[in-house]
């Protein structure tokens, strides 16, 4: 299949979680290990690292939890020989078990279980959430045939409310619509966010509103995807895409000019799950009297529909677990079967560094590998460090900043991070071209300390956002002194950060706002396109070295080019 098609199916982005007596000590994706991204190969390097971190042998697990169980639909697929086969070979819990067998051959059928999908989603939200008692949705592009799924949390127990088909997929029609607009099913959807404000949605306002039906039962319907009806339309959405090209606009190519037309076709879609987003949520929070509410799924990266969400006042709080995509399912099969047994310590997720870190002999191993291309200077102190790292900032210097243990999820929080002054005119032309090798309408993140926030950007004093996973506006009277974070519409992705949450990058903003007045920079991940985030020093270095990125800060040393 042509790369493009092959995104359209289940089963990427794999993880592995360890939960030890109900708590979390270690989770990371596949693709930082394979340097796959988005792969979804068995996650065996993801397991090994997981075992190590915890000092623990397999045989010392209870339990192998996975975040898709398909045995209730074995019914369906029975329906003729060739779905059967998809069934025992790709979806069965027997095919789970002969992948595992490839890699433990000794580890207990028995205790390898499946957990439906949509159901571990929820528990990684709920059961990180730190609350008793809230709604939890999912939503996402499909589990195993639902896309969007409603529960009440209470106690550890989830009561399902409503469940939507994956025939009327908000998060699949907003992949067609990415796939459509020249961009990549199931991966790209964050592009078309970033896109969004620079349309009009009101030119197809009308297209979207006649293609997505809100229902008075809290439910959604989206007829459009209903029109497939072979095998081959149905695991493609051809009809669906065909109808796209007919009454949409033109499928543009990918590489292809990007056109006004492209921009108010992402800003009507944009306006439409935002209101989606509203119905479903606004509908069961109503219907419940719950004023607390955790999303996770797919569609709960989207952090402009999360603004909107947060804006509406329908919630008194919202919580989105950062790893809300599949890769998340690892951490939530693991809270769901760990809860079974009274295991699960609920409490508020913290920033989500459980990752692999590395010990100084690794580090200066691979300083040894690149020292003909690279000058060393090693400091005493993360004062010192930060002190540095502040000055070149300030300076308008481009830094890559890698300390301590890896983020699990999709952003970069602050420990395999690309840092700059978010107040330099030029900065983000400046990274995009030299560094992440991306479309230039796609705005930067800042990271501010949470205690100066407030002061920036439009949220109460001591707002906590720590997951760079929601949008908010700039204060109006500072959008046009920092120009690299702020987007086109007046708003940027915020990562407030604490002394708790990562006290090494807040002693960072603090001396940064020693030198530049304000405790903030410009953060993005440590990668090129198309590369997963940096995993090892190794990693590091070599993307420092083929980057434009013009110091590196490596734990205690700042890495610079030789004769530059």
């Amino acid at each position: 299949m042509d790369p493009r098609e092959y995104r359209i199916s289940q089963g990427h982005d794999s993880a592995a979680a360890l939960v030890v007596d109900g708590e979390l000590v270690a989770a990371a994706e596949q693709e930082r290990f394979s340097r796959k991204k988005h792969t979804g190969d068995f996650p065996i390097d993801a397991i090994q690292f997981c075992l190590r971190e915890a000092g623990i042998a397999l045989e010392d697990v209870a339990e192998i939890a996975h975040g898709f169980d398909y045995a209730p639909f074995r019914p369906l697929y029975s329906l003729d020989p060739e779905s059967a086969r998809l069934y025992e070979d790709v979806f069965s819990k027997e095919a789970l078990v002969r992948q595992l067998r490839r890699y433990f051959p000794d580890f207990p059928d028995e205790k390898i279980q499946p957990v439906n999908h949509h159901l571990a989603h929820a528990a990684s939200a709920a059961f990180t959430s730190g609350w008793d008692e809230c709604l939890t949705v999912v939503n996402d592009a499909m589990g195993e045939v639902q896309s969007l799924t409603v529960f009440r949390f209470r106690d550890g127990d989830f009561e399902k409310l409503r469940e939507i088909s994956a025939n009327d997929s908000i998060g699949i029609l907003y992949s067609l619509v990415t796939l459509h607009l020249g961009f990549d099913f199931n991966c790209d959807e964050y592009k078309i966010m970033g896109l969004a404000p620079y349309g009009d949605p009101g030119r197809f306002r009308a297209f979207f509103e006649n293609s997505v039906e809100l229902r008075p039962d809290g439910s959604i319907r989206i007829p459009i995807l209903r029109l497939n009806r072979s095998r081959a339309e149905r695991e493609n959405y051809l009809a669906t895409r065909a109808y796209l090209d007919e009454r949409l606009v033109t499928r543009r190519v990918p590489d292809a000019e990007i056109t006004q037309e492209h921009k108010d076709v992402a800003a009507a879609l944009q306006e439409c799950l935002d209101r989606a987003v509203l119905h479903v949520c606004g509908h069961f929070g109503e219907q419940t009297g719950m004023r607390r509410i955790a999303l996770a799924g797919g569609v709960a990266l989207n952090c402009t529909a999360n603004g909107k969400l947060i804006d509406s006042g329908r919630f008194d709080e919202v919580y989105i677990q950062p790893a809300a995509g599949d890769d998340g399912t690892a951490l939530g099969a693991a809270l769901y079967r760990a809860s079974l047994r009274e295991q699960v310590r609920n409490e508020r997720m913290p920033v989500p560094l459980l990752g692999p870190a590395y010990a100084f002999p690794c580090i200066e191993k691979a300083i040894q590998k690149y020292a003909g291309r690279i000058a060393v200077t090693r400091f005493d102190s993360i004062e010192q460090t930060c002190a540095e790292a502040a000055r070149l900032i300030a300076e308008g210097r481009v830094i890559a900043w890698y300390r301590g243990r890896m983020e699990y999820g999709p952003r970069a929080l602050g420990n395999r991070s690309i840092l700059a002054d978010p107040g330099h005119p030029a900065m983000r032309d400046r990274i995009n071209a030299m560094v992440k090798m991306r479309e230039a309408f796609r705005p930067f993140a800042p990271a501010c300390s949470v205690e100066e926030a407030h002061r920036w950007f439009n949220v109460a004093p001591g707002t906590h956002m720590p997951y760079m996973i929601t949008v908010v506006d700039v204060r109006p009277e500072h959008r046009s002194s920092l120009p690299a974070i702020t987007h086109v519409n007046g708003s940027a992705r915020l990562q407030t950060v604490s002394e708790k949450d990562n006290p090494d990058f807040h002693r960072l903003l603090a001396a940064v706002g020693k030198t530049t007045g304000r405790e903030m920079v410009l953060n993005t991940s440590f990668n090129v396109k198309g590369q997963p985030i940096v995993n090892t020093p190794e990693e590091a270095i070599e993307t420092f070295l083929r980057t434009g990125i013009e110091f590196l800060f490596l734990e205690n040393r700042i890495l610079a080019r030789r004769n530059c």
